[in-house]
Parts: structure tokens; C-alpha cells; sequence
């Protein structure tokens, strides 16, 4: 197995290297003069795919088969993480390259291996900028000429923001994980990229209508050519685009993240109005990553429709909850992972993330999330939970994900250092779960400090979370350091707790990988076949309907129609290859319950005592669990932690250091690890804000 993904991984290399090639020799007269003549001169002749073909060969199929690729890779490495073999050599040489490089300032907290990429491609987008303009100015003198090539370049150089814009945004796609990036790291990089294609798009427009307005020629901005390019189509989509972008700025998103949110489905329209302005053979250099977007969205909305069973809510005085669901024993993920959770009786379109606390091995059959009040929907939630009639009203609840690295890196360190500040606690509660299981398997695991500052005395009760209710052994060498800021003395030593446990429900199911235990390979299996299906589906629509009138030298075809069915049957193709994926896993899942039953006489997921109680209804919750780690647990009220002393004084030569909570706080603990005073530390940043 070490071989073939040691292969897998150099094929990858090669492949990304040569696709990243042709984008350096795209602006290049070389490209434009000598290659590009002759791939249109033979594509112009093919009757199966037209010119389109050539775009799928050299943009849309090299990033299709990574990704296929990489769907193999994360399975055979999950495969080896069952089997505790490491398939993955040492990164302390990259050590320095990960440490910070800036915590502050718009772009958030940095590292150095990502401002170094950031910098290789603004280089790439001024240089390409610059080598086009450099190529097109030779007989032009006028300024208003000038203005035009100008603009049209400003657009070709945004397509190459656009092409990279979904990658970070497909939350179930290969890459991610390939990379050794998750969906949550990579909201930034979508953010960047965003801010870099309107910014590029922006300026195509003004510079465009500026030209217009100078050649007197105002008339373009209502032209839908049938031919060419498509004015309307795409002033279309700039404006889309621009209110997308209006909403994204901190000072709209926190005020109206709805309007953020609802806003943020104008993408669908964008898209349409940019293929439909550019036409779809030069939208194949950005299809890639829709297409993957596009996927991977599909599959998140057949995931939805399900309902997931809800065990259990239990209630701790500091107006925080805990979620148990059932799961299926199949259903595997990694220590912070995260779901999304939309319960229609708060809101029917908002879904939230949450870190999954529960541990896939030590909990088989339960899967947890954490939640504190601090917004308009938890607060409905914990309010309707707290009502004496929850337990007589059924909570539909649907998920999406889990989703998370393959692998993580903390078990490597000789220490680790969590530091959180009030609900962020709750990624370090699955980190710590996942080492009582390593333990509990005779595996080795580093020293913990778990460092946690909360307002109140009433939120020590988040302590009461880091172990399951089922009970479980406690660490060696595990120590807890809390602080409450606020409280200069306990105030309740003796919270009260309460459990609600839910009856079953029909139609409700165990949480299940959308794609079953083997879900990478059927995602590789699915990109294989919705992209060969659209590829015989197009050839046949260009062979038989398009080429007998393109290939008529009196007449060309619409090339909006022409975009249109394009769009379609990629459409069309996803939805059937994917539909089909889902509809074998879960029959599969069915018959494999329905034997369980068989032979169990009930499956284990329908059974509250499947999560240690016995009575279905409503209990108080004794707090047995975190007796395990009192001993532990040492508390300052009136103080907060003094993170440079805690930090520069550990001892080790790899330490780890977590930080999830507030951004200021995170910004401490990323300047401490990246000032170089402490060269054994190693930091990590786990937060849901950008």
C-alpha cells in the first residue's frame, strides 16, 4: 500500500505540474501563435466534440483524474490508519514553513507555506496580465483602443481567479483531503479568491463600458450576439456577482449573515450568465471545479432529505446542549470533523456547523455535537428542548458530513498543548475521546494540558462534556487548567443537569456516510461515470444535431443553445450517476440492517439504552463521567491565562499547540509559536469564523 500511494501521489505531482504548465504558456506568443492554430485547426474539424474537445482534454480532464486519483489515495490512507500503518513520512523538515507568518490584518492568521503560494499567484496573474498586454499593444495607439484589449484581459486573467474558486468550497471532494487541507481550513482560500475574480471581473466591466462610451458605441451593452460573445449574458453575471460580493465584506456578513447567506445562491446564476457570455468551449477551463463543486453539492442535498434519528439532548445550566444522534457502526470520522444540522422547526433553510465530539470508534453507535446559545436559532433550540413538552414532540433533525481530515497529526507530538476559550472547547473534547480510545489500545499518546478560559462559573460545566456518558477510562498525564474571568469565586458548586431522551420515530434513520463505508471509491467511481456518460451524451448532440449545421460553411449554430445543452447534460449526467450511487448504498445499508435484526432481534440504534439509560423520557444527568478527571482539573477564578509563560517554559522537543475559540486569542497563541523564541512549538488554528 506504501507504494502504490507513494505512486499515486508522484502521478499527481506530474499531472498538476503539466496543467499548471499550460496556464504559464497561455499568454505567451508561443501558445497564441504557433500551438493554439493548430489545436483549434483540428478541433474545428471533429465532429464528435468540436472545439470543446480540446478544452476538456487539456483543463477539464487533468484536474478530473487528480481528483479521481485522489479519492483512491484517501482511501487506501484511511484503509492504512485502520490497520495503524503510517503511510505518510515526518514533516518536521516543513516545520518552519507551517509556523506563522502573520496573525494579523485582513488576511487573518498565515502561515508561511501559505503566503508563499499566495505570492507564486498573484505573480502568475501579473505576469500573465502584463505578458498579454505586452503581446497585443505592438499596433495599437490610440488610448481608446488601448482601454479594450486592456479590459478583455482583465477578464481572462479573472477566469483564472474563478478556476480555482469552488476548489476550496466542495466540502466532500478528494482534494481537500489530497492536499491535507479540510473544508474548514479552506473557507479562506474561497474568500481570497472571490475577493481576486470580482476585483478582476469588476474592472473587465467599467473598463468595457468606458470603451463603449468613448467609441461611442453604447449599443454594445445590449447586444446577445449569436455568435460571439454575449454582452447581456455577461453584465448578467457581473451583477450577481457584484451583490454576492456586497454581502461578503465583515461588516455586512456578521450584521445580516441571512442576507449573506441567501445571497451567496446567486452563484447558480452567475455561473449560467458567465457560460452563457464566454461560450462553453472557453468555460471549460474553469469547469473543473464547478463540476466538483456541482457534484458534491448534489450529493449533500440527497444527503439532506434524510432524517436522522435524535437519542438524546442533554441540557447543562450554562445554556448549552449536547446532541447524541444514532449512527451507523460503518459510519467513520476523524477527531474535529464537522456536520452540518438543520432542524426545520427552528429554520427550514438555515444549516449550521458544528464540531462532532463523539469518537467513531469508543461511541459505535452515537453520534454528538455541542452547541452553545449564542444566536437567534441555538437559543430556539435549547428554549424548545427546555419546553416539558419535548418530550412528547418529535425533533426531525437532518445532517450533512461528517466531514475532516483522513488523518491527524497531533498524536506525533510529545506533548499537546489545547487552549480554547468558552464554546471552542468542543473540537478538543473529540481529540481527547480519541486518545482515550488510542490508549485504551495500548497505543502511544502525548502529554495533554488542556488550557480553557470561560466567563462564568456556570460554563465549567463544558468540562463535564470531555468524557461520554457510557464512561470511559481517563489519561494518564492529563491535566486541566480552567479560568473564569469574570467570577471571583465559584457560584453554584452543584449545577444541576438534565437529559432528554426521545422515543423512536418511523421514518427516521441512523447517520450514514451518503456514499457507505467504501464512500471514496464510489466517488471516484461516480466522477468516472457522470463524466464519460456526459462526454458519449455530447458527442452524440454534437455528431447528430450541432456538426450537421456547424459544418455547414453557410450557417453556424447558436452558441448560447450550444452552451445551454452543454449545461444540461452535465446537469443531467451528475444527477443520474450520483442518484444511482446512492440508491445502491442505501438498499445496501437496508439489507444489511435488516439482517442485524434478524439476528439480534432489534437493531441496536433503536434502543435508548443504546446510550446508557434505561427509561425513555425525561432524567436528571449525574455527572459520573468527570468525577474520572476532578483530580485533574485545577480551577482560577478572577484571572485570566497567562498564555507566553505557559507557553515559552514547555518542555519537549514537539509540542503541539491547539487553538480554538475568540480571534484575539487565537491571535496570541499563532504570535507566541510563530515569534521564534519557542522553536519546539507547532501550531494549529481550529475556528468556524473568517
Amino acid at each position: 500500500m506504501r507504494v502504490l500511494s507513494l505512486a499515486i501521489r508522484v502521478l499527481v505531482f506530474i499531472l498538476f505540474v503539466g496543467w499548471l504548465f499550460i496556464w504559464f504558456m497561455m499568454p505567451t506568443n508561443t501558445y497564441r501563435h504557433q500551438w493554439l492554430p493548430k489545436i483549434q485547426d483540428k478541433s474545428r474539424h471533429s465532429s464528435y466534440f468540436g472545439s470543446e474537445g480540446t478544452s476538456l482534454l487539456m483543463y477539464t480532464f487533468p484536474i478530473l483524474f487528480i481528483a479521481v486519483l485522489g479519492c483512491v489515495y484517501v482511501h487506501i490512507e484511511r484503509r492504512c490508519k485502520e490497520q495503524n500503518v503510517k503511510i505518510r513520512g515526518n514533516d518536521n523538515g516543513l516545520a518552519m514553513w507551517k509556523r506563522p507568518g502573520f496573525v494579523k490584518g485582513p488576511l487573518g492568521i498565515v502561515s508561511w507555506t501559505e503566503l508563499a503560494l499566495l505570492a507564486m499567484f498573484v505573480a502568475l496573474l501579473v505576469w500573465s496580465f502584463a505578458t498579454y498586454l505586452n503581446n497585443s499593444y505592438h499596433n495599437e495607439n490610440e488610448w481608446e483602443s488601448r482601454l479594450g484589449t486592456a479590459a478583455y484581459w482583465l477578464g481572462v486573467v479573472g477566469n483564472i481567479c474563478l478556476v480555482f474558486l469552488f476548489f476550496p468550497v466542495a466540502r466532500g471532494s478528494s482534494l481537500l483531503p489530497l492536499l491535507g487541507l479540510t473544508s474548514e481550513s479552506s473557507i479562506k482560500y474561497h474568500i481570497w479568491l472571490g475577493h481576486m475574480t470580482m476585483a478582476f471581473f469588476s474592472a473587465h466591466g467599467v473598463c468595457f463600458v468606458v470603451y463603449w462610451a468613448a467609441t461611442h458605441d453604447l449599443s454594445q451593452m445590449l447586444e446577445w450576439a449569436k455568435t460571439d460573445v454575449s454582452n447581456v449574458a455577461g453584465e448578467v453575471s457581473l451583477v450577481c456577482g457584484l451583490i454576492i460580493w456586497a454581502t461578503t465584506f465583515p461588516g455586512v456578513r456578521r450584521k445580516f449573515f441571512e442576507l449573506f447567506l441567501y445571497t451567496h445562491h446567486l452563484y447558480i446564476l452567475f455561473i449560467v450568465f458567465f457560460i452563457f457570455h464566454v461560450g462553453i468551449s472557453y468555460a471549460c477551463i474553469m469547469l473543473p471545479g464547478f463540476y466538483l463543486f456541482l457534484l458534491d453539492r448534489f450529493l449533500r442535498f440527497l444527503q439532506s432529505r434524510r432524517r436522522v434519528r435524535l437519542l438524546s439532548a442533554r441540557l447543562l445550566p450554562c445554556h448549552t446542549l449536547e446532541l447524541n444522534f444514532s449512527k451507523h457502526p460503518g459510519l467513520k470520522y476523524t477527531p474535529t470533523s464537522t456536520l452540518f444540522l438543520n432542524i426545520p422547526c427552528i429554520s427550514k433553510l438555515q444549516w449550521h456547523p458544528f464540531t462532532v465530539t463523539s469518537h467513531a470508534d469508543l461511541e459505535p453507535e452515537t453520534l454528538s455535537v455541542v452547541i452553545k446559545c449564542e444566536g437567534t436559532w441555538s437559543t430556539k433550540l435549547y428554549q424548545t428542548l427546555s419546553s416539558p413538552s419535548a418530550i412528547d414532540n418529535h425533533l426531525q433533525v437532518s445532517l450533512e458530513g461528517p466531514y475532516g481530515p483522513v488523518s491527524t497529526s497531533f498524536p506525533q507530538f510529545d506533548s499537546l498543548i489545547m487552549i480554547s476559550g468558552g464554546s471552542g472547547i468542543t473540537p478538543f473534547i473529540s481529540i481527547i475521546r480519541h486518545l482515550i480510545h488510542n490508549s485504551n489500545s495500548h497505543q502511544q499518546i502525548p502529554k495533554l494540558l488542556l488550557i480553557s478560559a470561560f466567563k462564568n462559573s456556570s460554563d465549567l460545566t463544558f468540562l463535564h462534556l470531555l468524557l461520554p456518558v457510557s464512561g470511559a477510562n481517563t489519561l494518564e498525564n492529563f491535566q486541566i487548567e480552567a479560568y473564569v474571568t469574570r467570577d471571583k469565586s465559584p457560584k453554584d458548586e452543584n449545577p444541576q443537569f438534565r437529559t432528554v431522551i426521545f422515543k423512536p420515530y418511523e421514518g427516521d434513520s441512523p447517520a450514514t456516510a451518503i456514499l457507505g463505508p467504501n464512500g471514496w471509491l464510489w466517488l471516484a467511481g461516480v466522477i468516472c461515470s457522470s463524466f464519460g456518460i456526459f462526454l458519449a451524451l455530447m458527442g452524440i448532440v454534437t455528431r447528430y444535431y450541432i456538426y450537421p449545421i456547424d459544418g455547414n460553411s453557410n450557417d453556424v449554430f447558436n452558441l448560447s443553445l450550444r452552451s445551454f445543452l452543454h449545461m444540461l447534460g452535465l446537469c443531467l449526467c451528475i444527477v443520474m450517476a450520483a442518484t444511482a450511487a446512492v440508491i445502491w448504498n442505501k438498499r445496501k445499508l437496508a439489507k444489511e440492517g435488516r439482517q442485524i435484526q434478524n439476528v439480534e432481534g432489534a437493531t441496536p440504534n433503536a434502543s435508548p439504552s443504546a446510550m446508557g439509560f434505561d427509561n425513555v423520557g425525561e432524567m436528571e444527568l449525574e455527572s459520573v463521567p468527570f468525577e474520572a478527571l476532578a483530580q485533574s482539573v485545577r480551577v482560577y477564578y478572577g484571572e485570566r491565562p497567562n498564555l507566553p509563560r505557559i507557553l515559552l517554559e514547555r518542555k519537549g522537543e514537539n509540542v503541539g499547540v491547539l487553538a480554538s475559540g475568540p480571534k484575539k486569542m487565537r491571535q496570541e497563541v499563532a504570535a507566541i509559536c510563530g515569534s521564534g523564541l519557542a522553536p519546539n512549538l507547532h501550531f494549529q488554528s481550529i475556528s468556524f469564523t473568517w
